[in-house]
């Protein structure tokens, strides 16, 4: 193996180092912060929206101490209404209406007045109003103190009027809170809670005091 000639002072000298030059900005490579940086997009809840006039408020005002509207009562049937009448102005008829038989009359007069001592009815009055009223011969009038009272009454009258031969229509009761009407033709039953009594006072309007209906048939001689 021939030896490696050895290098000689010429080939052994060290080149030159480079002179440092400072680094610039232009110099050194671009990194990532020196890039120009996009502006920030502007929020769309910044955005500059033409404001909308704002429709003004209209205000419903009421005179000081003008009334209430009234509250629609419910309306009265056709037969409470002649009822409320009074004899005065009875219900025209374009035919007379036949009688019953009397005792079939009283039959029905005191199977009802049977069934309303039994459910402890107060003030049970009995009126003839044959010269009186167009719609009807004879009229109940009696009390019960609470509505359940006077619905069971009702109930029972019904039963009662069914087992002496007397079906009444599916319209026959007309009832409200303070108020039951029952329709058998020639027999009209009134229950009435107390104030509802005195207020509408059949008794005064139906009685034997009242004046004699226009259309009625003078009294047999």
């Amino acid at each position: 193996m021939t030896p490696r000639p050895r290098a000689t002072a010429k080939q052994r000298t060290v080149p030159k180092a480079r002179s440092a030059r400072p680094e610039t900005v232009a110099t050194r490579p671009m990194r990532r912060e020196d890039k120009p940086s996009r502006p920030a997009a502007r929020p769309a809840s910044s955005r500059m929206v033409p404001a909308r006039p704002i429709p003004e408020a209209k205000i419903i005002r009421r005179p000081v101490g003008a009334p209430p509207k009234p509250v629609p009562q419910e309306e009265a049937s056709p037969r409470k209404r002649q009822v409320i009448a009074g004899p005065e102005a009875p219900a025209s008829r374009s035919r007379a209406k036949p009688k019953p038989a009397p005792d079939r009359l009283e039959q029905l007069v005191a199977a009802a007045r049977a069934s309303l001592e039994d459910d402890k009815a107060e003030d049970v009055v009995v009126l003839d109003v044959t010269d009186r009223a167009s719609f009807t011969d004879r009229m109940i009038i009696a009390t019960g103190q609470v509505e359940r009272q006077i619905q069971a009454m009702a109930n029972h009258l019904e039963d009662a009027l069914e087992k002496v031969g007397l079906k009444l229509r599916r319209d026959a009761i007309q009832g409200s809170e303070d108020w039951v009407l029952i329709d058998c033709g020639d027999l009209v039953i009134h229950l009435f809670k107390p104030e509802a009594r005195a207020t509408y006072a059949l008794e005064r309007m139906w009685g034997p005091e009242s004046p004699a209906a226009e259309d009625a048939p003078p009294p047999e001689a």
